[in-house]
């Protein structure tokens, strides 16, 4: 026991009430945990968006309406994919609790996708189902052909609320915003018709494995393809009660009230808030488009929260806005930032306007993706991005795969029941980065001290981090190399207030006519828009090594 605790200092530095273990088979799978919370927070509220509210006996009885119908109307079977295309919404939890419980693998699908994008993860994860928000319609149109997608279930942005307030939300989206691009899917079914299909059907318990998978969740390739990461669900149970026993000595359960402003899809929000939060009997507050600021203050004004997550730049943002200061912050607790790192000076403005501090934690997609998490117990910010969960362990080690010691700098290596089965269909692609005794390389510098905190200095790819997402250059210098006027491209991130970091792009040209505005518009009819580069930059020729490989290292510099 002396020896584990000295290879885990980190336990030392646990706040009271955080267990050093959870139990990962405390729910053979998601299922069974969703099917507890809709049983023992029943009359509790559990979802809210717009100002509309179900609590967790609706949400229990839609999904179940919906799982009937994928199993008997579809032809879908279990084990098949079906992929998610929306923004925070009501309908994303019924949709996302309605796939598993019919025992299928759900596939988050970022609806800012370009067609390129969106038509390779179909294929590649081979969804067979679609359910999309008719905003986005027009763009899985032009695709549709060339998937394997067999039902299309289109959603629109009231169809969950009280029947006059859906009529009046879904005409000011569509023909006052117009914000809905025209689109034509002759075998589309509606989503209220699915639901009210589905209450007449017989839904079918299955039984699920803790190594079946639950999320098909793509992250970018450093080859400029996205995989997607398998994450079974006894991943994502654990990183659920890894992340409910972190909150659970501060914040009070069935009385939490967590505010949700990151997208449901990104792997963050989709376990801290989405799942922990239904374990926890919690309250979430979905926030549709977060960059309305106005709309998501109006939203924080409806009365006090206890929990809200975000990226820095959505922290800066309200802090920047003077009618942010007239919330009611007397109920939070917990304020987290994830996705990229908290700047220091954001930290300290949330803490003097709110009364909190506002921290940080760190994960992967192909963790579940939450490794570590500093204490909740308002401690000043430390530029750490805390300790590491409950079952988990971290590793520090050289390029020989050594372990270093205190303070040394090296990749970090984790391992624990939230560290993903492996890359679909990409069996290489798995052996390069998951060890045969379970220890992942995250491609991160970081170094851990002597009390356990971790801190990231640098990564080992050449990663890009825009507002939390995941940018890599090759994929857009593919793309840029693809203009016919372009020779040569490479791509770096540089340092942007806003945004944490932004894409800066270089390029030879073929033609002498190509304009930077060109250049830019190509990338915005095939990239989603925090990949579009903010500057390029023209020249004669790149930098290169003696074997012709371009040196980013020497554009950065």
């Amino acid at each position: 026991m002396v020896l584990i605790d000295k290879m885990r200092p980190w336990l030392s530095s646990y706040p009271k009430g955080v267990p050093a273990e959870i139990n990962p088979s405390q729910y053979p799978s998601l299922k069974e945990l969703l099917e507890h919370s809709f049983r023992e927070f029943a009359e509790l509220p559990a979802f809210s968006n717009l100002g509309t509210t179900m609590n967790f006996a609706q949400v229990e009885q839609f999904s179940r309406y919906f799982a009937a119908y994928l199993q008997a109307a579809t032809g879908l079977e279990s084990g098949d994919r079906v992929a998610i295309m929306m923004p925070n919404l009501l309908q994303y939890p019924v949709v996302v609790f309605g796939i598993l419980r019919a025992g299928m693998i759900a596939v988050n699908v970022n609806p800012l996708y370009t067609a390129r994008e969106l038509e390779h993860q179909l294929n590649d994860s081979g969804a067979r189902s679609i359910v999309v928000l008719e905003n986005f319609a027009s763009t899985l149109q032009s695709v549709l052909p060339t998937t394997a997608i067999e039902t299309v279930i289109v959603t629109k942005v009231g169809d969950h609320f009280p029947f006059l307030k859906r009529v009046a939300t879904n005409f000011v989206v569509k023909r006052i915003k117009k914000i809905v691009p025209p689109w034509a899917i002759q075998t589309a079914v509606s989503y209220l018709h699915a639901l009210v299909a589905g209450k007449d059907l017989s839904y079918r318990e299955v039984v699920l494995g803790s190594e079946d998978i639950a999320f098909l969740q793509y992250t970018g390739g450093t080859t400029g393809v996205a995989k997607g990461a398998m994450l079974t669900h006894r991943n994502i149970v654990s990183n659920v009660l890894q992340a409910a026993a972190w909150a659970r000595p501060f914040i009070t359960e069935r009385e939490g009230i967590v505010v949700t402003p990151l997208p449901l899809y990104h792997a963050f929000s989709l376990t801290a808030n989405l799942f922990c939060f239904v374990e926890l009997g919690g309250h979430n507050i979905l926030i549709t488009n977060p960059r309305d600021l106005p709309s998501l203050i109006k939203e924080l004004k409806r009365g006090p929260f206890t929990y809200i997550t975000g990226v820095n730049t959505l922290f800066a943002a309200l802090l920047n806005s003077p009618a942010f200061a007239s919330i009611d912050f007397s109920q939070l607790r917990v304020s987290m930032g994830g996705g990229m790192a908290v700047q220091s000076s954001v930290s300290d403005e949330w803490k003097a306007l709110t009364g909190q501090s506002l921290t940080q934690g760190y994960g992967l997609t192909e963790t579940s993706p939450i490794v570590c998490a500093n204490p909740l117990d308002d401690r000043a910010f430390n530029g750490s991005v805390g300790l590491p969960l409950p079952s988990t362990e971290v590793i520090i080690c050289d390029d020989d795969g050594t372990m270093l010691g205190a303070n040394e700098a090296g990749e970090i290596c984790v391992r624990g029941p939230q560290v993903m089965k492996g890359y679909w269909n990409q069996p290489e692609a798995t052996a390069e980065i998951l060890s045969d005794n379970g220890w992942l390389k995250t491609g991160d510098i970081g170094r851990m001290d002597a009390q356990g905190f971790i801190y990231i200095e640098d990564r080992k790819k050449d990663l890009i981090l825009v507002s939390g997402f995941n940018v890599y250059p090759n994929e857009i210098e593919n793309v840029v190399v693809g203009h016919p006027d372009v020779l040569e491209a490479a791509v770096i991130g540089v340092p942007d207030q806003r945004t944490g970091e932004a894409v800066k792009l270089f390029a030879v040209k073929k033609n002498p006519a190509l304009t930077e505005a060109q250049l830019i518009e190509h990338c915005r009819e095939n990239l989603t828009g925090y990949k579009i580069p903010r500057e390029v930059i023209f020249r004669d020729e790149l930098p290169k090594t003696n074997v012709g490989k371009v040196l980013r290292r020497a554009l950065r510099e």
